[in-house]
């Protein structure tokens, strides 16, 4: 593994700890599953698609919390670089500028630097997959009926990080020889959202050209 891999798998660069599933649960059995497909090099089209068998809820909590771990890792390794004086606005470009809200102090959609932005995000979407009542994790608790709904929040939020990495910080990751692996990264997730569609066509403009050309 080359030295700026190394980096980007880093324990000391995750950006918290990993919400990680019990072994000996379905969860864990899953999410084994999915990381033996991509392991063996399956096309990622395919390694998205709901096993048979499966309920597609569970599939859908196992990458919800998979997509997190690895997406707060890449912004992981390029948080040294994304500060109030270099990201004063959560954006995507000079077209695309992301407010922040929720049930505590913002109640209203509010500007913040990309950095602030994101330690919310993390903490928030971390807040979600740690609760019982949204993510159960014993086999048999059934979901809540807002569980999709909850889903495509957490993953809209975390796309902007990925649109932020993209056109803001991309020269970094490039420098450290770990594009591949975003790139093989966001492909896996833009196939999982749109095999699910859990992220609304209006919310994937920023990436929209790039996606064309990497996600055929």
């Amino acid at each position: 593994m080359s030295n700026a891999l190394k980096q980007v798998f880093n324990k000391d660069r995750t950006f918290r700890p990993k919400r990680k599933f019990e072994p000996g649960t379905q969860r864990f059995e899953l999410h084994k599953r999915a990381q033996a497909s991509l392991n063996a090099g399956l096309d990622l089209k395919l390694a998205v698609q709901l096993p048979s068998g499966e309920e597609q809820n569970d599939w859908v909590a196992v990458h919800v919390v998979d997509f997190f771990n690895r997406i707060n890792l890449i912004y992981g390794t390029i948080s040294d670089y994304c500060t109030e004086q270099s990201c004063p606005v959560m954006s995507g470009g000079p077209k695309y500028e992301y407010r922040w809200q929720d049930e505590h102090k913002y109640r209203k959609p509010t500007a913040l630097s990309a950095p602030q932005y994101m330690n919310l995000l993390m903490d928030w979407i971390e807040v979600q997959i740690n609760n019982e009542d949204i993510f159960p994790t014993n086999v048999g608790t059934p979901f809540p009926k807002n569980f999709l709904q909850v889903v495509k929040k957490i993953l809209s939020r975390l796309f902007r990080v990925f649109v932020h990495v993209y056109i803001h910080h991309f020269d970094r990751i490039t420098q450290m020889g770990s594009e591949a692996h975003v790139n093989t990264c966001y492909k896996h997730f833009y196939y999982f959202v749109k095999e699910f569609n859990l992220i609304d066509t209006k919310e994937l403009e920023p990436l929209k050209e790039m996606t064309s050309r990497m996600c055929h």
